[in-house]
């Protein structure tokens, strides 16, 4: 899991745990969403500038769940 700093909160970046709990290579994954190797880097290490809803799509279809199990966004706590 990756942890990205934003100003109002942060967002955890989950898909390498995905991954490791399927055991399931990057390169399978590349292949079996027809997705590109560089795309699935930025989304592991949380190098995102903006969001491809495709994309994003896709891994939820293959790894049957929902956005918040590939990148969740949280929120600082203002109490």
């Amino acid at each position: 899991m990756v942890k990205v700093d934003v100003e109002n909160g942060y967002y955890l970046f989950k898909l390498d745990d995905l991954l490791n709990r399927g055991c399931i290579s990057k390169n399978q994954l590349m292949r079996d969403t027809n997705t590109d190797f560089k795309v699935l880097q930025r989304i592991i290490r949380g190098d995102l500038s903006k969001i491809d809803v495709t994309v994003f799509a896709r891994l939820c279809d293959y790894f049957d769940c929902s956005l918040d199990s590939i990148v969740e966004y949280v929120p600082n706590d203002t109490h």
